[in-house]
């Protein structure tokens, strides 16, 4: 591979966006490209599939065999709230492959003896966001039912384009919150893009029910970026 493009892949990565390099297999010849840039001819539907699934593929266009190499992000979940909900989720999102980080200013639920071996932080989100901005490869789950805490990275998560934004709460609870939202500057659009009440409607109804719920919907959010929304 060309050292140029393989310095643009490592920068691609360091600053977690997704690329792809298209080897042309007969010519050894190498290609990258970005997630939103144009794909060549023939290759739009494996590329968008490629930056989906996070899958390498071998692919045949204009008779040409080539190799689309993909490199994604590590998929990260911020939870905001150290609650029983999150105890569980943590667990499977770990599972599941994801960097998951515990955000929760109340040092009676964000401890180390609930939360052992996690990436735990007893801070308002306002001081974590700023050490560790989102991006488009997060997932924000906020679970603590304070608008306090909940409200700022739910605004935040929605400016910057995180795949996912869950809220727990009734739907009285998500129209106060919706108000709320409104207010602060969020558009109709962002809104319709809050997953609440938080989760896949699978019944859920234990903690590590809802955790299994959550997961779930991150998960099918991750996987159908770029996707038309799903009617109704």
């Amino acid at each position: 591979m060309d050292t140029s493009i393989l310095k643009a892949v490592n920068a691609e990565r360091r600053a977690r966006r997704p690329v792809a390099v298209i080897t042309h297999l007969a010519e050894g010849r190498c290609q990258l490209i970005r997630e939103g840039d144009a794909a060549p001819t023939g290759l739009h539907e494996a590329v968008a599939s490629a930056f989906r699934t996070g899958k390498s593929v071998l692919v045949e266009a204009d008779g040409q065999s080539l190799f689309l190499n993909v490199h994604l992000p590590p998929p990260r979940l911020v939870v905001i709230g150290a609650v029983h909900i999150s105890q569980a989720l943590a667990l499977i999102a770990q599972i599941a492959g994801f960097d998951v980080e515990i955000v929760d200013p109340r040092t009676a639920f964000a401890t180390a003896d609930r939360f052992p071996n996690l990436s735990l932080h007893a801070e308002w989100p306002e001081q974590y966001l700023a050490d560790a901005p989102l991006d488009p490869f997060t997932a924000v789950a906020a679970v603590t039912h304070d608008p306090k805490i909940d409200d700022l990275p739910i605004k935040a998560a929605l400016d910057t384009g995180c795949f996912y934004v869950g809220a727990l709460g009734s739907r009285k609870t998500h129209a106060s919150r919706v108000k709320r939202l409104l207010e602060s500057g969020a558009s109709e659009e962002q809104i319709a893009r809050i997953s609440a009440p938080i989760g896949l409607d699978i019944g859920a109804s234990s903690p590590a029910e809802i955790a299994v719920a959550i997961i779930a919907d991150i998960v099918r959010a991750l996987r159908t970026r770029g996707l038309p929304a799903e009617p109704g």
